[in-house]
């Protein structure tokens, strides 16, 4: 498995824990270093990180694409699968092109999440990605 994959595999872990503990995502990276359980690759840090900073915005963007799926009503693996993903797509780093974000969103739900799951992301974050330049000048949708 390459870096940057068990990257996004590692800061999905940390966004989906967070949520079932109901603590900050940031508060439980924080936690994971301290404890020396952090993260090996920085690019899980930057990927939890981005989603914090970033988060209202993800999440208005995802409730604007998810056609009549609330954030809620999400698999909470899906939800922060596409969190991240949706960072990527806007804010990530420009040697990673959108379609790899979307990609590699796609193999997590695959391997974690339901069976429609890999659909579902695929679609909602290939709109995204679609639409990625509108979304980056129009920060307001």
């Amino acid at each position: 498995m390459a870096a940057r994959t068990k990257a996004r595999k590692r800061a999905l872990d940390i966004l989906f824990a967070s949520e079932l503990r109901s603590e900050s995502p940031g508060e439980a990276l924080d936690r994971a270093v301290a404890a020396g359980e952090g993260p090996t690759n920085p690019f899980t840090e930057t990927l939890v990180r981005g989603v914090v900073e970033h988060l209202e915005r993800i999440d208005e963007v995802l409730d604007q694409y998810s056609n009549e799926w609330t954030l809620a009503r999400m698999p909470a693996v899906d939800r922060n699968v596409l969190r991240i993903g949706v960072f990527e797509i806007l804010w990530g780093d420009t040697d990673v092109p959108g379609e790899v974000a979307v990609s590699e969103a796609v193999h997590l739900v695959q391997e974690l999440s339901t069976d429609d799951s890999p659909t579902f992301v695929n679609g909602l974050l290939g709109a995204i990605q679609r639409d990625r330049a509108s979304l980056v000048t129009n920060p307001q949708g």
